[in-house]
């Protein structure tokens, strides 16, 4: 069985339901092992197949101090030796050139700010996607789109206004909007409905099945 290494961030109650979201999806079908801030070191991430980060509570620039140089060149080196990489959301804008660094030619921005966005303010909202050519109605709170050189990814999952929200690029994934979510993100009048009963679940299953399967 394949072992992924998942972030926790204990900060608060809000952001440990981010990771609670990939342990509940993904733990039936992988052995997952979870490391804080302070444990991501080369260490923690010998005999991992992916690592995997999930969203959090606030902007991303709330986490600027969060990973210093030496815990983001032990994701880089991860991720260059072969390693996977899963980032939703928060987790998504980390893998961008002001944080880690890993992708190529992309960069995560603000979905919200972008000048065709459908969606203009940050809540809860289970916004309009086209995932793999078929629409789905996918959790989003703030996360990102991928702008750059789409002859170097793969574009997944796409929003409303066709900016990418989920690409692939090698053995990297990230997307903006959450697949990982469970249903007491539901909580609300006009997010209730669309609660999606484990379904999106078993497309982040294949997704990550995809990028640790990559060359």
């Amino acid at each position: 069985m394949k072992t992924i290494a998942l972030f926790r961030d204990n900060s608060s109650k809000e952001a440990e339901e981010c990771g609670n979201g990939i342990m509940f999806a993904l733990s039936p079908h992988f052995i997952i092992k979870t490391f804080t801030q302070e444990e991501c070191l080369p260490e923690t991430f010998k005999n991992v197949d992916l690592i995997a980060f999930p969203g959090g509570v606030g902007d991303a620039d709330d986490y600027d101090g969060l990973f210093l140089r030496k815990r983001a060149n032990a994701v880089a080196d991860f991720v260059k030796s072969g390693g996977a990489y899963l980032g939703i959301c928060v987790g998504a804008y980390w893998a961008g050139k002001h944080y880690f660094d890993i992708l190529d030619g992309v960069d995560a921005v603000q979905y919200i700010k972008r000048p065709t966005a459908d969606i203009r303010r940050c809540y809860n909202k289970a916004a309009h996607i086209v995932w793999k050519g078929k629409p789905e109605r996918i959790f989003f709170r703030d996360g990102c789109a991928f702008l750059g050189d789409e002859n170097k990814f793969e574009t997944v999952g796409i929003y409303f206004n066709g900016d990418p929200m989920c690409v692939k690029q090698g053995k990297i994934g990230v997307m903006g909007a959450c697949l990982d979510s469970l249903e007491s993100w539901y909580n609300e009048k006009h997010t209730k409905p669309y609660w999606h009963k484990g379904r999106h679940h078993k497309l982040l299953l294949e997704f990550v099945n995809e990028l640790i399967n990559s060359k």
